[in-house]
Formats: structure tokens, C-alpha cells, sequence
């Protein structure tokens, strides 16, 4: 028999000390480059989008990656990348951690469209208030302490 899932997923993950590096004209390199190390690992890109200071990517994982070795090569792919071209000179990491969420299918549509709108959510509400209501809404405990 073969392997089949149908899991859809929101990761979100922020710069150090949620600093607003991430330019606005530079961030489709970036995103490119996120999309190809997807691609390699056989994960489906849905969206990518962000503002300054974090990225959310709505994605089916592939079943034989593990989620936690995806977002770490990533983190770990951007930042040689930023360092390499020298995008986001003030770009000094990333923030430990990331939060990720599983969506039903039929909530793509709506997920994706949030992404894309992420400028605009933005102007509204603050990065660190978002993903607070996505903790709460998919009723993750958290230690407030350690979302700074």
C-alpha cells in the first residue's frame, strides 16, 4: 500500500528579538530561496509571504520529512543565503523556535488568502499579538515569557 496524507500546515517564525530586518523589496529572494529547498524536500509550497520581522508559510509536508528538520533547514539555508548576499544587513538570526498548525483542506483557501494579506493584517495588529491568537485559537499552552 502506499503512503497518503493530506495535511495542510502553517509555520510561522520570527526574526531575533522580532527585529524588522526583513525589507520589503528583498523578501521575494528570499521566499525563492525557501521555495526551492521545499521543493527539493518534496513538501507542496501553497504560500509564502511575511513582513519584517516574521515569514508564515502554508505548505503540505512530504511523509517522509520530518517537520522539525524542515523548518531548521530552512533557518538554517536563509540565513547563509542572507549572509552570503547581504539582503538584510541588519538581519541578525532568527528566533528560537517557530509555531506550526495543522488546517483542514477545505481551510486552504481562506489560509492562503491570510498569507497573502499579511501587509495589510499588519497594519492592524502587531506580529507578536497575531501569533498569540494563533496560539490561542489552536489552543496551544504557551509561557508568554518566551514569545519575546
Amino acid at each position: 500500500m502506499s503512503t497518503h496524507t493530506q495535511i495542510l500546515y502553517q509555520v510561522v517564525f520570527s526574526t531575533k528579538y522580532r527585529k524588522p530586518t526583513l525589507r520589503k523589496e528583498d523578501r521575494p529572494q528570499l521566499f525563492k530561496l525557501i521555495w526551492g529547498l521545499m521543493k527539493n524536500k518534496r513538501c507542496h509550497l501553497y504560500r509564502i509571504n511575511g513582513v519584517e520581522d516574521h515569514i508564515h508559510i502554508v505548505f503540505a509536508l512530504h511523509p517522509s520529512v520530518a517537520l522539525a528538520s524542515l523548518v531548521k533547514d530552512i533557518k538554517l539555508s536563509a540565513t547563509a543565503y542572507i549572509k552570503k548576499t547581504g539582503i538584510f544587513p541588519d538581519f541578525g538570526g532568527w528566533q528560537e523556535g517557530y509555531g506550526a498548525f495543522t488546517y483542514a483542506v477545505k481551510a486552504k483557501s481562506n489560509l492562503i488568502r491570510y498569507v497573502m494579506n499579511q501587509e495589510e493584517h499588519h497594519r492592524k495588529k502587531s506580529s507578536l499579538t497575531e501569533y498569540i491568537s494563533l496560539l490561542e485559537a489552536n489552543q496551544v499552552e504557551y509561557d508568554k515569557q518566551f514569545l519575546e
